[in-house]
């Protein structure tokens, strides 16, 4: 179709090469519009509508409405990104379901090699490595060499994938976090298109696997997360779409404290957000404040994105971005194209421009930031390191909830005898157990890690140790952490406290954090609240560790002080953090890092440790090399497989068309249920459904691996759906775990035993929740498992963005109470019939629908609740059955 923004093709010449581009802006220059009072990250997905018009549903009033900006007729937006981003956990399951597409293609006489990403799309494996090994020298190749031994199948099935698939990259494990080598090495900031012998220029746009895809908003590119099917989407050329978001501009004032690390400032801006309340909401960052952060410290705020709830937190191109990216090795030539272009299109944020209108403005004074901790189980709860020990201990007896653990007034003070090595310690109620340097969001910081170098290079010459009951372990998200820290001279230094490198992967963020001792995991059992104090960027309930009851998330420099001192009931203003050998108290003032010193070793980076580690892109090691892959265009399926089966979900769906009727109630959840609650990551329980089902087909009860790994089976996931062993369902009072009411008999039994015995019977079941449901990682399973338990709607108070979006996609339909009401309110209890009408009409200007509760005794009460099918691209999806059959519906049509 014609380009009605045809007239607005420019050319720009960099470095003796001319490009096409769409101008930005020559539309104002036109008479359309105001662009240049746009936000920058607004400004993106305008231009990606100008230069995609009149294709795959992009219209000219798609254009106008967005420059009309009227929030009380919200318009539609269409993006199309020019790359996709896969982890394994999560991206497994999305080559799992575009091999199916084939399979199913070929069977209705389709040419299978048509199902094609159509985009460039890379997955890193990041996500399967356990720490099985800490603490010791040679940790990293002990679990790299057990990482393959269960993941072999696994492995053979990405390297078919990559051998099948165009425009499909693979990064074999080992190399790092995805995140952190999007940010080092594989954004393009001006990504280059080719069409027939036009080179056009457009900005760098990504949608990723993973909710913490918004980390590379802060190099300035536009991406966000979503599930694995809406991924799969955008790979097959599907675009997406979404209501014209509120931009909330995020003004940040002075200058940060010398004692404060990145961390703090992220962890501040994230729980000040979450507090404004910026659920699907775009953030964009500005102010005199910017300026004074380096681009890591961007990074790292637009990281914890999904923890704020926002979709984005964008930072602007500027002159910052071009530093990084010199000081990364990227290539000159690269470089100077990215400034000419985001110059030409106004993209680039100039020091001293006029700010942007936006929405909503947040203020954060960097000033009065100070030293923190999130938890004990959610990222936005922030404690000051000042009042952590008395925090920790109302903690203890506050009611069992968000911040309290619910002991009596006997139990807190209740002491614990370990007996481990021949040794033994008397621990209480906050003894750290778990200390870890982890995940993308603070390793891809030089900053975070130097600090925490030094201050372990303090602690060695003054005689401190680590009690050796505590994990401790240290996995950076690529060797360009491993190149500085040994140059600097402070990676001896981590080692002899216990943090040894154990691999270069998600680890102990995602939950794969190994075992821990048998006499600890006793102790948890027997009441122990014990602390686990890591720099990820999660600590749902149940995540780092079953047996870890108050998990912190802190700067890696206060991960090495609250190990040394070996408990989180402590004030490190005040209390020592140890003894040197001659029973002098060493306190954590004797041994922080100065601003001058971390200043000092921040010379260690450049560009060449940069170059070095990237050079020769990112190959596999030798068992990567090794592994015997098959060919062909079309997957061989092992029935017998436990990793990889043929899924169900592009040809079996609900009849979406037919209201909900008599559907009984599988399980009744509180607020921030997460979608770790929902679908679990990490180690598959022997006991559980999953694992009794694992044990069936032969697999060894000592190491049945995780539920991310196993993701590719559908088989494993269901029987693991909802089995968190903190969730708590309110049908089965103060219990925790996956446990529910059968009805009408009252029976107690697994969630997965009473939805397959409504299944039998026919009877379709829903979910009710409370606020913030589906907070989280972007994990489709959350929506997948239920899809496959029967569940055909979830009514919550409110949703999380990727969530709500997920069970869409799998045609389940997300419900939300209207404002002021819910579950209690409507004096719901469990044991009632629900009938939903109206869902036929729904529509985004028409939402409404109606939920008919049925008593026990016959009394029928109704209310109205929000069918949030937000989009006519999601009733469409919705009214399919899902994306994956509307997908193959139009493979189809190809016959």
């Amino acid at each position: 179709m014609m380009n009605d923004f045809a007239p607005l093709k420019r050319s720009l010449t960099a470095q003796n090469q001319t490009f096409q581009y769409f101008s930005i802006p020559d539309l104002q220059k036109q008479g359309i519009g105001n662009p240049e009072k746009m936000p920058y990250c607004m400004r993106i997905l305008l231009e990606g509508m100008l230069r995609n018009c009149g294709n795959k549903g992009f219209t000219k009033e798609h254009v106008l409405a967005l420059l009309q900006n009227d929030h009380a007729t919200p318009s539609m937006i269409l993006f199309q990104p020019n790359r996709v981003l896969l982890q394994d956990f999560t991206g497994i399951p999305v080559l799992n379901d575009l091999a199916a597409l084939r399979s199913a293609a070929a069977k209705k006489g389709v040419d299978p090699h048509s199902v094609n990403p159509l985009i460039r799309t890379d997955l890193v494996v990041d996500h399967s490595l356990q720490v099985d090994h800490a603490g010791c020298e040679g940790a990293r190749e002990l679990n790299e060499k057990l990482e393959f031994q269960r993941n072999t199948e696994r492995y053979e099935f990405l390297r078919w994938s990559e051998q099948a698939f165009q425009n499909l990259n693979i990064v074999p494990p080992g190399n790092g976090i995805i995140h952190q080598i999007n940010l080092e090495y594989l954004a393009d900031v001006a990504a280059i298109t080719q069409n027939q012998d036009q080179s056009t220029l457009i900005p760098d746009c990504v949608l990723g696997t993973d909710s913490h895809t918004t980390m590379i908003n802060g190099l300035g590119v536009l991406g966000w997360g979503v599930g694995g099917i809406e991924a799969l989407a955008a790979m097959l050329g599907y675009p997406i779409e979404f209501l014209r978001p509120k931009v909330v501009g995020l003004r940040l004032l002075g200058t940060l404290p010398e004692d404060c690390s990145p961390t703090d400032l992220t962890l501040t801006i994230t729980s000040r957000l979450r507090e404004h309340g910026v659920v699907e909401k775009f953030v964009e960052v500005f102010g005199e404040g910017v300026r004074q952060l380096r681009l890591e410290d961007r990074a790292m705020i637009s990281n914890m994105t999904p923890e704020s709830g926002a979709t984005i937190t964008y930072f602007p191109v500027d002159e910052i971005t071009l530093d990084y990216l010199r000081l990364s090795g990227r290539d000159a030539t690269k470089v100077a194209l990215v400034e000419a272009y985001y110059k030409a299109q106004q993209l680039f944020r100039p020091s001293g421009a006029a700010d942007p209108d936006y929405d909503e403005i947040v203020e954060v004074d960097l000033s009065k930031i100070e030293p923190i901790l999130a938890g004990p189980k959610r990222p936005f709860d922030l404690i000051p390191v000042r009042t952590l020990k008395e925090t920790f201990t109302t903690s203890l007896t506050a009611p069992i909830g968000h911040h309290g653990f619910g002991l009596g007034e006997k139990g807190q003070s209740q002491r614990y005898l370990l007996r481990m090595d021949s040794q033994e310690f008397e621990l209480q109620h906050g003894a750290v157990i778990l200390a870890a340097i982890t995940s993308c969001t603070n390793t891809s910081n030089p900053q975070a890690l130097l600090e925490a170098g030094l201050l372990a290079k303090k602690a060695v010459e003054k005689g401190l140790s680590v009690k050796p009951y505590i994990k401790t372990s240290f996995t950076p998200g690529s060797k360009v952490v491993d190149a500085y820290l040994a140059q600097s001279g402070l990676l001896p230094y981590l080692a002899r406290l216990g943090f040894q490198i154990s691999g270069h992967a998600c680890a102990t963020c995602i939950g794969n954090s190994g075992p821990l001792p048998e006499a600890i995991v006793d102790l948890a059992q027997q009441g122990l609240v014990s602390a686990a104090v890591i720099s990820g960027n999660r600590n749902f309930e149940g995540r780092i560790h079953k047996s870890v009851k108050a998990c912190y998330l802190a700067a890696p420099m206060l991960v090495v002080a609250y190990a040394l001192a070996g408990t989180v009931n402590i004030d490190l203003s005040t209390e020592p953090i140890g003894n040197n050998p001659d029973g002098e108290a060493v306190y954590l003032a004797d041994v922080i890092p100065s601003a001058d010193e971390i200043k000092e070793s921040l010379r260690s980076i450049n560009a060449n440790i940069f170059q070095a580690v990237y050079q020769h892109g990112l190959a596999g090691d030798h068992n990567w090399q090794n592994l015997q892959a098959k060919s062909g265009c079309l997957f061989d399926w092992n029935i017998k497989s436990s990793y990889l089966l043929e899924p169900p979900f592009i040809e079996r769906f609900f009849d979406t068309q037919q209201e909900i009727k008599n559907a009984r109630l599988l399980a009744y959840f509180g607020d921030s249920i997460t979608t770790d609650h929902i679908s679990p990551a990490g180690k598959i329980a022997t006991r559980g459904e999953a694992g009794k089902y694992l044990q069936e087909l032969g697999g060894d009860p000592a190491d049945l691996n995780t539920y991310g790994s196993r993701r590719g089976n559908h088989e494993v996931m269901a029987r693991g759906i909802f089995s968190n062993p903190r969730l708590h369902n309110k049908l089965v009072g103060e219990q925790e775990g996956g446990i529910t009411i059968f009805q009408p008999s009252g029976q107690e039994m697994s969630i997965y035993e009473a939805a397959k015995s409504y299944e039998e019977d026919r009877i379709p079941v829903i979910l009710i929740a409370g606020k913030q449901y589906g907070t989280g990682s972007s994990r489709d399973w959350a929506a997948k498992g239920p899809f496959l338990l029967g569940v055909r709607a979830v009514l919550a108070e409110s949703f999380e963005r990727i969530h709500r979006s997920n069970l869409v996609m799998m045609g389940i339909l997300p419900l939300q109470f209207l404002p002021e009401e819910s579950a209690a309110l409507w004096g719901i209890k469990g044991s009632e019939t629900f009938t939903i009408t109206g869902i036929n009409d729904v529509h985004p200007a028409k939402q409404i629908v109606t939920v008919q509760v049925t008593q026990q005794d016959g009394t029928v009460t109704a209310f109205q609740a929000i069918a949030r099918l937000d989009t006519p691209m999601e009733v469409q999806y919705y009214q399919h059955g899902g994306i994956l059959p509307a997908i193959f519906s139009d493979i189809c049509r190809k016959i």
